[in-house]
């Protein structure tokens, strides 16, 4: 069973930002390796997240379902101190997910880099631990969502906290290079007045976090089963904060020209949302965002882009010297994106387009001949949970239970794929645009919070919301909101 099966691996980088890649246009950033999955697949140019935030985005892609169902309303947890998510039970690992389903049609199964599945070891956990908490005894908890191999690492702010060990820390100790790295990740620490500083990393590129989660990821390839087919989840730390770049990239950015988006904070006369808004910019730390303050964090960002690049590079080399990239799908995306000071935003956690868009190639192996045209570009609405049911089809699976997504495949066969409207959510506030608006409300008032004409406003710049003109609409997309809405 399995034996005539494709491979597939999926790259998923956390927070790459839809329009940072060459392919999309952008005058600036190297990413030739993609570009070239691009070149030689389809690229879906209009493809929306599930909730523009890690944890429900990533529960999202191996569900198939909307955080709504799995009840899953924003990130949980966070340092040491927060309570265990597998304790808590709302992430749980007997769901149905695609890789069980792959699993099942004797595929081989690895997740290496961030999954998400749970939070961090409270402080009661590490003190049971003798003080010091390895985070691979999450393996086995990870595992049973589906996953025959785990490489994880939570995210770089865990690489600072002493409690904590992790595959990469212990990587660095045995170098000699972890207490330099710690003591650079701590002056950047998250929700310290430094959070969104830009720096070159500390670090030689080929000791960086991406690289050696590329190197983890060769390995496995080379030492895997052989008499399976095998579906690989490379789940990249970076481009997520901090922003800090290697040195080689970051050298080549330093004096790039960015063009920096209008620095306007957004302001909104529904209270409910204006509370939300002022959350964000606390989060984002408004009052430090200037111009030369966001050009230094982005150049920063497209230096951790293009090192991204390199290394997803040096995965295909190994599949080609292996003989793999003929019989390899391969699907690129992300879990969000990134606001990079776009109406005075860092981050996520909103419904403009940096946020909740996301990147999306899907690139068949080489030996596809019956596909439609190289290179094609899809402006079909897709979302994120489409992925999942793409997943399914390559391998000629049935998709996990309850899941939404449509396959992708048949645009590569030439065929009309979309949807009418998108739907995302995050913390209490659901989403939905069409080919034409995008709008916002709060689910539990019914309170409409952001709508926009994305064709002639596509900077989402004039929120129409209180516009009388467009009363009726406000009502059509209320009630399809909830008509989407699980």
């Amino acid at each position: 069973m399995g034996k005539n099966k494709p491979n597939i691996l999926l790259i998923y980088p956390d927070q790459w930002r839809h329009d940072v890649l060459g392919c999309t246009g952008h005058p600036l950033v190297k990413t030739p390796v993609v570009d070239k999955l691009a070149a030689n697949g389809a690229r879906f140019a209009r493809t929306w997240c599930q909730s523009p935030i890690c944890q429900p985005s990533r529960l999202s892609l191996i569900t198939g379902r909307y955080p709504t169902e799995l009840k899953i309303d924003g990130n949980i947890g966070g340092l040491p101190g927060m309570k265990q998510i597998d304790d808590a039970g709302r992430i749980d690992p007997e769901w149905s997910t695609v890789m069980k389903q792959l699993q099942g049609a004797g595929y081989e199964t690895a997740t290496i880099g961030k999954t998400h599945y749970h939070n961090l070891p409270s402080d009661e956990a590490i003190k049971a631990a003798g003080g010091i908490y390895d985070l691979r005894q999450y393996n086995e908890f990870v595992g049973r969502f589906g996953w025959d191999h785990v490489v994880e690492e939570y995210d770089k702010y865990t690489h600072a906290v002493p409690e904590l060990i992790s595959p990469y820390t212990e990587y660095l100790r045995e170098r000699g290079l972890l207490d330099d790295y710690v003591a650079q990740i701590k002056s950047i620490f998250r929700i310290t007045p430094t959070h969104w500083r830009g720096e070159t990393s500390c670090l030689p590129q080929e000791h960086d976090l991406t690289c050696f989660l590329a190197n983890e990821t060769v390995d496995w390839l080379r030492h895997r089963r052989q008499d399976k087919p095998f579906f690989l989840k490379l789940a990249f730390v970076q481009p997520h904060v901090p922003l800090v770049g290697d040195p080689q990239w970051a050298e080549y950015y330093a004096d790039a020209n960015i063009d920096i988006p209008a620095l306007d904070a957004i302001e909104s006369d529904v209270d409910v949302w204006r509370g939300y808004l002022n959350s964000l910019n606390k989060h984002s730390q408004a009052q430090t965002i200037t111009e030369e303050f966001v050009r230094r964090g982005t150049r920063q960002y497209f230096a951790m882009i293009s090192l991204l690049d390199q290394a997803i590079g040096t995965v295909l080399s190994q599949l080609k010297a292996a003989d793999q990239l003929n019989n390899t799908w391969i699907i690129m995306s992300s879990d969000h994106g990134e606001m990079l000071g776009s109406h005075k935003l860092w981050a996520k956690m909103n419904f403009y387009n940096g946020s909740v868009q996301v990147p999306l190639i899907v690139c068949p192996p080489n030996s596809s001949t019956d596909m439609a045209p190289i290179g094609q570009v899809s402006e079909a609405l897709t979302a994120s949970l489409d992925i999942t049911t793409t997943l399914a089809d390559i391998a000629d699976v049935a998709p996990p239970e309850g899941c939404r997504g449509q396959s992708l495949l048949p645009a590569l066969h030439g065929k009309t794929i979309g949807r009418d409207a998108l739907y995302s959510y995050i913390s209490g506030f659901g989403a939905i645009r069409d080919d034409q608006y995008r709008f916002t409300m709060h689910r539990a008032s019914g309170s409409p919070c952001e709508l926009f004409d994305l064709s002639a406003d596509p900077g989402e710049d004039l929120n129409l919301v209180r516009d009388a003109a467009h009363r009726d609409r406000i009502v059509h997309y209320t009630d399809l909101l909830r008509q989407m809405e699980p």
